[in-house]
């Protein structure tokens, strides 16, 4: 089984590019099951069911989000429409709209997608994702299971990844919107790199113009964030899992430009 994880989508451009090139990239990759990480998708942040549906008809089948997930006050609703394939991290406090994990339905396999966010240096109070991830792994019955991490920390992530070694097919981290090169599998059999990256412009610091964060970064004052323009780029991650044990076989990192 093909799994490919896609890094947050940034605004229009980026909805916009990712239309573009998924449908050839899962042809030419032989794809089999398309995660995205949306959570930046609208263009002042947030996402938006028009972005969530634009996404899911360039060819996604689930859609992970993270910090910014109830940035929209409209998109609650949203999070609540169990026909619509998106989740955000299963470790906000019961009782928030939405779920933390989706099972996408193959026929002869079931892929579990589970989303879930850091708490280091991250401004959200959230619960454990240690022991949430291990709460939600005890309801699976496929062994095929992917994890969205969305953390600012490298060394959470890497933590995380050992964690859940052996148990899950891939963790793939999100949410720093910059790709790092350590692909690897780790010795249980868990596929697993730090971060994906960003699908948007490729001038740009995170997807944001330069000039607005640079602001930012001199005055400490808060600014809107102003999306870039311009060339794009799709940061993604294919991983190939048996059809059996679930277990990552091959790592691939991919950049399209």
């Amino acid at each position: 089984m093909n799994v490919l994880c896609v890094g947050d989508v940034v605004g229009t451009v980026g909805c916009d590019f990712l239309r573009r090139h998924l449908p050839s990239l899962k042809k030419l990759k032989n794809i089999d099951a398309v995660i995205v990480n949306g959570e930046n998708s609208a263009d002042s942040n947030g996402i938006t069911r028009q972005c969530a549906d634009h996404i899911l008809t360039s060819g996604a089948d689930c859609i992970t989000t993270g910090n910014h997930s109830f940035q929209r006050q409209d998109s609650f609703d949203m999070y609540d429409d169990e026909t619509l394939p998106i989740v955000r991290p299963a470790n906000y406090p019961e009782g928030v709209p939405g779920r933390g994990m989706e099972i996408l339905d193959f026929g002869r396999r079931q892929l579990a997608v589970i989303n879930l966010m850091g708490i280091v240096t991250m401004r959200e109070p959230l619960c454990c994702p240690f022991k949430t991830a291990d709460a939600l792994i005890a309801q699976c019955r496929t062994p095929f299971i992917i994890v969205d991490f969305h953390a600012e920390a490298t060394s959470e992530k890497r933590a995380l990844a050992e964690y859940l070694d052996g148990r899950v097919s891939a963790v793939f981290g999100t949410h720093t919107h910059v790709q790092t090169a350590d692909e690897q599998i780790l010795a249980g059999g868990t596929g697993f790199i730090t971060d994906v990256g960003m699908t948007g412009p490729v001038n740009s610091v995170i997807g944001m113009k330069p000039e607005v964060a640079i602001h930012r970064f001199t005055t400490h004052l808060p600014f809107r964030n102003v999306y870039a323009d311009g060339p794009c780029m799709i940061n993604a991650v294919l991983f190939e899992l048996d059809d059996t044990t679930g277990k990552t076989l091959s790592v691939e990192r991919i950049i399209i430009k």
